[in-house]
Parts: structure tokens; C-alpha cells; sequence
């Protein structure tokens, strides 16, 4: 079973490398409301998940292989599957943002943020002291507004940012897709697995050429 990470541009992309792995699935995943979908490969079946569902199904051995952004996997915790393959989709970055006339900062710092665990990380590796602000959207507003000094989020063109009055920082984490697999798997069925692995490898290297 392969968990996959549904969003439309996401699952898109998804879909064009496996079909690059010959495996295609029999109705159309984008426009049904099933969840499970039998392929053209003999006994591969994919569900479509969450994004941060994708590890926790995995992790649990419900999927033996799944894909998710390094950025999901880094705030879930990377135990209890191994990263075989960057997908190379999905680039981004994690970033350190704030103001771009930023007044005068405090000893102690509100951070905005919805990857929690990650900013935790990053600002104790620097001994910076922080309370950190949970947010699901709209992160550039927390400076903005004030409650927060500084945001980190997810960065691709950095237009959002400026628009808002904000600038990129500091890179925290390169984000993109990738192939994770499940510990217990890979050894129980582990032919099974390296020919998934391997199937999928081939896919990535015939999208890059």
C-alpha cells in the first residue's frame, strides 16, 4: 500500500511520476471521493492522505511506502521510516522572515509559525530564546500586526513576502518531496520494496534528462 499526499497540484505531480513508473491508477483519483485505488501494477494500491497524515501511516505500517514534503517530515519526526529517495517535486524552502524596516528586537523573540517543532529546533541550536505562536495561515500578518516579530514558513518565489512588507531571512531547510518507506517493511518484504524503490528511482532520473 502506498500513502500518497492529496492536493491538487501536488497529487498531480505525484500521478505524473508514477504513471513515469508505469503504475496508473484504474479511476481517476482527482475527480472520485474514493480514498483507496487499485493500480496497473499487480498488487500496488495507493490512499490519499493528508500531508501530515502521510508519516503517521507509514510510521504505523498501515502504508509500506509513502510520499511527503521533507517539510511534514521534519516537523512530524523522522523516526520509524527510512528516506530512500528525493523525488526532486515540491522544491522550497523553510525560512526565517520578518520585516523589511524591522525595528528594534527584544532579548526573547514571538515567532509565528506552524511548524512548531522545526522552529524549536532551529532556535535553540542558536541559543536564541522564543515563544513560539501556533498559526495555520496568514503567517505574514503576525508581524505585521505585531503579534509575533519574526515568522517561519514555507518560501518559494518570496512574493507573498514582499508584498506584505516582509523579507526572507535565513534558511532553515531545502524542502521536496520524498519517498519514505517503512522500517518493518523494507525487511518483511524487502524484494517487494527495493523494486518499488528502485521502479520509482528510475522515473525520477528519466524526469531529469
Amino acid at each position: 500500500m502506498l500513502a500518497l499526499t492529496k492536493g491538487d497540484r501536488v497529487l498531480t505531480q505525484e500521478l505524473a511520476l508514477l504513471a513515469r513508473a508505469g503504475i496508473e491508477p484504474l479511476d481517476d483519483p482527482q475527480s472520485s471521493r474514493k480514498l483507496i485505488f487499485d493500480t496497473s501494477l499487480a498488487g500496488v494500491q495507493f490512499m490519499l492522505l493528508r500531508s501530515s497524515d502521510v508519516a503517521t501511516f507509514v510510521q504505523h505500517g498501515i502504508s509500506d511506502v509513502g510520499m511527503a514534503g521533507r517539510d511534514v517530515l521534519l516537523e512530524h519526526g523522522e523516526d520509524g521510516y527510512y528516506q530512500p529517495l528525493d523525488l526532486d517535486f515540491g522544491h522550497c524552502r523553510i525560512m526565517e522572515a520578518g520585516l523589511i524596516e524591522e525595528p528594534s528586537l527584544p532579548r526573547r523573540l514571538r515567532i509565528a509559525t506552524k511548524f512548531v517543532n522545526i522552529a524549536q529546533r532551529y532556535y535553540a541550536r542558536l541559543g536564541q530564546q522564543v515563544d513560539i505562536i501556533k498559526l495555520y495561515g496568514a503567517m505574514e500578518l503576525a508581524p505585521i500586526t505585531g503579534m509575533a516579530h519574526r515568522i517561519v514558513d514555507i518560501v518559494e518565489t518570496g512574493n507573498t513576502l514582499k508584498a506584505n512588507g516582509l523579507t526572507p531571512m535565513n534558511l532553515i531547510h531545502d524542502v521536496s518531496m520524498r519517498l519514505i518507506v517503512n522500517k518493518t517493511a523494507m525487511k518483511v518484504k524487502h524484494r517487494l520494496v527495493a523494486e518499488f524503490i528502485e521502479r520509482m528511482r528510475t522515473a525520477v532520473q528519466a524526469a531529469n534528462t
